[in-house]
């Protein structure tokens, strides 16, 4: 499994001085480090469980009561951030919808993308293997777990033994996840994606965009 790397770098600067923070972990490891003007002040050492002060012994480094047990709980709050944002780079979902298809009826394909973290994502569309252009796609829409949702619409006509593809690509991504639209074996989605799905998007995501929204608004409204 991939290992992630959460920093956050914090940097003051007021008119004569300059101090920076750093916060960071993985799954093994931690790290926090306060800096002023330059030079390493202090930092966490979580295997001895104290702060090291790096400074020659004739400097007045000073002494900070509870820095060591702040770097602690942020140490907590950065793991949490890892594990969520593991979780959700590894949950990103694509299907392909259509309405009832009538061949040489304009129709449009409807390629949903959820569960991808952070925004947005890049979605391309071929036809029998080649590229089309011509599609759109909505601006992300935040999911309540901090995800997002984005849809990208396809105008085509049905033809018989046309196939298309929507490939969706993001940086957590290792390949593009692609889903494919086999006008004469389906008529309807994805195999697998049934009615059930097919509603269910409807009713949730009935006001993302105009084209799409209605799109899945009338769909929804099939169902009730």
């Amino acid at each position: 499994p991939k290992k992630f790397t959460l920093l956050f770098i914090f940097v003051y600067i007021l008119s004569l001085h300059s101090d920076i923070s750093t916060v960071g972990c993985s799954d093994s490891d931690g790290e926090y480090m306060y800096g002023l003007d330059g030079e390493e002040k202090w930092y966490a050492d979580f295997n001895k469980k104290e702060m090291i002060y790096p400074q020659p012994p004739f400097m007045d480094h000073g002494t900070y009561p509870g820095a060591y047990e702040q770097a602690v709980a942020n140490q907590q709050v950065c793991k949490t951030n890892l594990q969520t944002t593991d979780h959700v780079y590894r949950n990103t979902d694509v299907f392909i919808f259509v309405d009832e298809v009538e061949f040489g009826e304009k129709n449009y394909l409807i390629c949903y993308v959820t569960g991808f973290y952070p925004a947005p994502v890049n979605v391309s569309w071929t036809k029998n293997g080649q590229k089309v252009t011509g599609s759109s796609i909505n601006v992300p829409y935040p999911n309540k777990d901090g995800t997002f949702t984005q849809i990208s619409r396809l105008d085509f006509t049905p033809q018989q033994g046309d196939v298309y593809s929507c490939a969706v690509q993001h940086l957590a991504l290792t390949e593009p996840l692609t889903k494919i639209y086999d006008v004469q074996a389906s008529g309807q989605s994805d195999p697998g994606v049934g009615p059930s799905v097919f509603c269910g998007v409807g009713l949730t995501v009935g006001l993302l965009g105009v084209a799409a929204g209605t799109f899945f608004l009338i769909k929804g409204n099939e169902c009730s």
